[in-house]
């Protein structure tokens, strides 16, 4: 770069911070009027300045900014290896697909095969199992941690189970002593679904790191954003090199976009039934895609990841205030658990409405949407009452009656660091209020 672009480059990036405090000023909450979301994106010019920079470069794919992601933060999670993709959905695709690399010998996911999952869990973690031809295996949740019953891990094994995939709910770490030691004697693979669980830890270890290979979401509802993206965390080179296989084609070359002979013997591979020397850059191995994300969204990481453990601090922070708040409406609502030896890094703070409660769950969310509360239910509730999933092969174990329980009287709302005090009080009056309303409703008159 030339001393004029330079120059530009930094007049351009001042602009830009004007630009941010002229552009998002901070506007004044009015309780009832201004809307709480459950989540949303929180940044500041730094993420503008990072922006506009990827884009002067004009390197529209993956380059710098995702090569210092990718190194950052796998270096948070202390994993050797960190992949961008374009969705947090996409990398539980790819995390699933590469276990069905034929690379992985008698180790290979197959069609038919069994992986154990969650009947509570986000579609996007079920799904991958299905396109991959391979069968769910479907457990229940203990309340009110909402994370997999360890004790259904045995009836759900048969000779065809191959994997378990599943989530961490809401932020809160699932049993990984159970899980993982039931995959070490059966000799299963472990995805861990981290997409709402970004700096959570089990026995003080970071999650994301117990299983073969972990997933994130950068939607912009997440601990952070890239607007859309996602990662694959793991710390094998092969299956890192598979992971990135899928992603990038189904191509067996490892070069870098724009960069060519990494391997040193670019024209020197012999594979099936193609000629001796064809370009290795040409070479496909698996049935891929195309899922990488620009340098644009990952700009913006860069610029998040500073602020990530300013953001799980605030989560936890806000989950603890709002906790501490609803103590005393126990008798109407079961309060979230979170797993034993485990340090949640909380997505949203779950309410379970009594059975006996004065209101339904349907009666407490429309309160809260009115006054411009938003709430979210617990994903798909039960995952085998959807209509998307009626039809498809799969085993169920026992009679989800807690995941019929989650889809019928569990919701949740944010805890995330974009709440204000201001908020969250009035987060907690208003539930207050709600519980005062009915409850006189009830009454005989």
């Amino acid at each position: 770069m030339n001393n004029d672009a330079g120059a530009l480059r930094g007049q351009i990036a001042d602009l830009v911070r004007q630009y941010f405090a002229t552009a998002f000023v901070a506007r004044e909450f009015v309780p009832g009027e201004t809307p709480i979301p459950y989540a949303g994106r929180v940044f500041d010019a730094d993420e503008l300045t990072h922006l506009v920079d990827a884009a002067l470069d004009f390197w529209l794919t993956t380059g710098r900014f995702a090569d210092h992601f990718e190194r950052e933060f796998a270096r948070f999670f202390g994993l050797r290896h960190a992949l961008l993709v374009n969705s947090g959905s996409s990398a539980n695709l790819l995390a699933l697909s590469a276990l069905t690399s034929p690379k992985l010998g008698s180790r290979q996911l197959r069609p038919g095969d069994e992986v154990i999952t969650l009947a509570t869990g986000f579609p996007t973690t079920l799904n991958p199992i299905l396109q991959n031809q391979c069968i769910p295996v479907f457990v229940d949740v203990t309340l009110p941690t909402y994370n997999i019953d360890v004790t259904q891990l045995e009836a759900a094994w048969s000779p065809k189970t191959r994997a378990v995939m599943i989530a961490h709910t809401l932020g809160n770490p699932f049993d990984l002593d159970a899980v993982t030691d039931f995959a070490r004697r059966h000799q299963l693979w472990v995805i861990e679904d981290c997409c709402d669980a970004v700096g959570a830890t089990y026995r003080g270890k970071m999650v994301g790191t117990f299983g073969d290979l972990a997933t994130v979401s950068f939607y912009p509802a997440h601990h952070l954003t890239m607007g859309e993206g996602g990662c694959v965390l793991t710390e094998h080179p092969a299956l890192k090199k598979l992971v990135e296989s899928f992603r990038d084609w189904g191509r067996d070359c490892w070069c870098a976009p724009g960069k060519e002979n990494t391997c040193g013997k670019r024209f020197d591979w012999q594979f099936g039934d193609l000629p001796d020397g064809y370009d290795h850059k040409y070479i496909y191995a698996h049935v891929g895609y195309n899922l990488k994300l620009t340098d644009l969204q990952a700009a913006v990481g860069v610029a998040q990841l500073k602020k990530l453990p300013g953001f799980i601090a605030a989560r936890r922070q806000n989950f603890a205030t709002l906790y501490a708040g609803l103590r005393d409406l126990e008798e109407f609502f079961i309060l979230p658990e979170a797993t034993p030896h485990s340090e949640p890094s909380w997505f949203g703070l779950p309410l379970a409405v009594r059975a006996d409660a004065p209101f339904t769950r349907k009666q407490v969310v429309e309160f809260l949407e009115a006054r411009q509360i938003a709430t979210r239910l617990l994903f798909g509730g039960n995952l085998v009452r959807q209509p998307a999933y009626r039809d498809v092969p799969r085993r169920v174990i026992g009679d989800l009656a807690n995941a019929d329980f989650v889809m019928n009287q569990v919701f949740w709302i944010g805890v995330y660091p974009g709440l204000t005090r201001a908020m969250l009080t009035f987060m907690l009056e208003t539930l207050h209020s709600a519980c005062r309303t009915f409850t006189q409703e009830r009454r005989p008159r």
